[in-house]
């Protein structure tokens, strides 16, 4: 717990909400707290327990949320839902324990396996296997490697997701099992890690933590992608279809999309494989970006025409304050 509690992400985060420092003194409070866990923890115990605390706070607590407000307002639920009432999961406390059960277990079962790898590549390497040191990163590089990150990320999850888990091989039929188990249904986001272990371990963890072992971060630039990456699969396993911002909303219904078609399509995370591929079911990603920009567009319409018309009283008003004055000038020359 008190590796959690002095987590520099937390504490990052929390300080200002809690007082009103300057940016300079969150940022001396982010350097002192990171320091402190550096110097008083080993890079294994840092990595192992911030990687469980990001997934727990950013998928698990939320997902249990979603689920109730699923369960218990299922009439509200159904009209923010891609694919209406289908998608509400099914009211059966035994079928949601066992599910949400399973996902914790998973869950341990990532952390266990991570720690296995992160052991043997530490004993290889003969050292930390992310860079672990008081020096923090830079934006730059922060940046760039994240950049890497998700770039083999989405790679690795079309491959993956196209030719392995949707193929005829067995693992694929423990993905349709446990995963697909429901048709013409978006997904909610308990969902994530309610899969088979094997099938879920190379879905979810291996695009994660693979390109993690080549680029090797630092260990803060491993904990921001992996918060990314776990905060955009919950969304897009919501299956809601009032998700914000375009590119996470397009995310969102072509997941939903995957999980209705019975995986027919949209492997990727990012839908730009699926898009260069051809196996985009419904509206890929150029489409979204159309959309969008058609949306812009008629916004600056619909602000021009605004704009006009504002115009156009303004000046009506001004005649009729000339006329007045006109008629009052005239009337005390008489």
């Amino acid at each position: 717990m008190d590796v959690i509690l002095s987590l520099p992400i937390v504490s990052y985060f929390a300080a200002p909400m809690l007082t009103s420092w300057s940016t300079s003194l969150n940022l001396l409070f982010f350097y002192m707290t990171w320091s402190t866990l550096v110097l008083s923890h080993s890079p294994l115990k840092i990595e192992l327990v911030g990687t469980l605390a990001v997934r727990v706070v950013f998928w698990l607590v939320p997902s249990l949320f979603f689920l109730l407000f699923d369960t218990l307002v299922p009439s509200l639920a159904e009209s923010i839902k891609l694919y209406g009432w289908a998608s509400i999961p099914r009211r059966n406390a035994n079928s949601l324990a066992r599910q949400a059960l399973l996902a914790i277990v998973n869950l341990a079962l990532f952390t266990a396996l991570q720690a296995a790898i992160s052991i043997a590549a530490t004993s290889l390497l003969k050292g930390p296997l992310f860079k672990t040191s008081t020096t923090l990163p830079l934006p730059w590089q922060i940046i760039k490697q994240i950049f890497t990150l998700y770039s083999a990320r989405e790679v690795l999850t079309y491959y993956i997701h196209r030719y392995v888990l949707h193929s005829r091989g067995a693992i694929a039929k423990l993905h349709a099992r446990y995963a697909h188990s429901r048709q013409a249904a978006a997904p909610y986001s308990l969902m994530l890690y309610a899969d088979h272990p094997l099938p879920l371990m190379l879905n979810r963890l291996l695009p994660v933590y693979l390109p993690s072992l080549v680029v090797r971060p630092h260990l803060l630039t491993y904990f921001l992608f992996t918060l990314l990456a776990t905060i955009e699969e919950t969304l897009s396993m919501s299956g809601y279809s009032v998700v914000p911002g375009i590119i996470m909303g397009g995310i969102t219904r072509r997941t939903a999309t995957h999980y209705a078609s019975g995986g027919k399509g949209n492997y990727g995370a990012w839908g730009l494989l699926d898009w260069f591929s051809g196996t985009s079911v419904g509206k890929d990603v150029v489409q979204d970006l159309q959309d969008e920009a058609e949306k812009h567009h008629a916004k600056e319409r619909g602000r021009k025409a605004l704009d006009d018309t504002g115009s156009l009283v303004q000046n009506g008003i001004d005649g009729m304050k000339k006329g007045r004055k006109g008629r009052k000038k005239r009337s005390s020359d008489e």
